[in-house]
């Protein structure tokens, strides 16, 4: 007798692919840190990051989220209060919708 089996036993599905591989990707150390805040604030302004929560870098991980597909937005405000004193050209991050993946992302071929 031959083994009359439908399908390709051995595969999965073009569904499953799909769903495996359009995963935000994991992130941690300071990365995380600045995601979370994002995730739970909405919108986080550079000196916070930098003074109040001892990431002296913030840009460079914003720029890793970026790079790891993550929607987060730019915008710089001209003027702010940040401890009593006012600054210019202050930069305020938050998220995108959608957060993952960024529009255009997938398709730039960077996953």
């Amino acid at each position: 007798m031959t083994d009359n089996k439908k399908g390709r036993s051995n595969e999965s599905s073009p569904k499953d692919d799909f769903t495996r591989n359009h995963r935000p990707p994991v992130v941690t150390g300071q990365c995380a840190e600045v995601l979370e805040l994002l995730r739970i604030e909405g919108a986080v302004l550079s000196f916070r990051l930098t003074a109040e929560l001892a990431i002296p870098e913030a840009a460079a991980r914003v720029h890793e989220l970026r790079a790891r597909g993550f929607n987060v937005l730019t915008t710089i405000l001209p003027q702010v209060e940040f401890r009593g004193r006012i600054r210019r050209s202050v930069a305020r991050y938050s998220l995108g919708v959608p957060h993952w993946p960024a529009p255009g992302f997938l398709e730039g071929g960077a996953a």
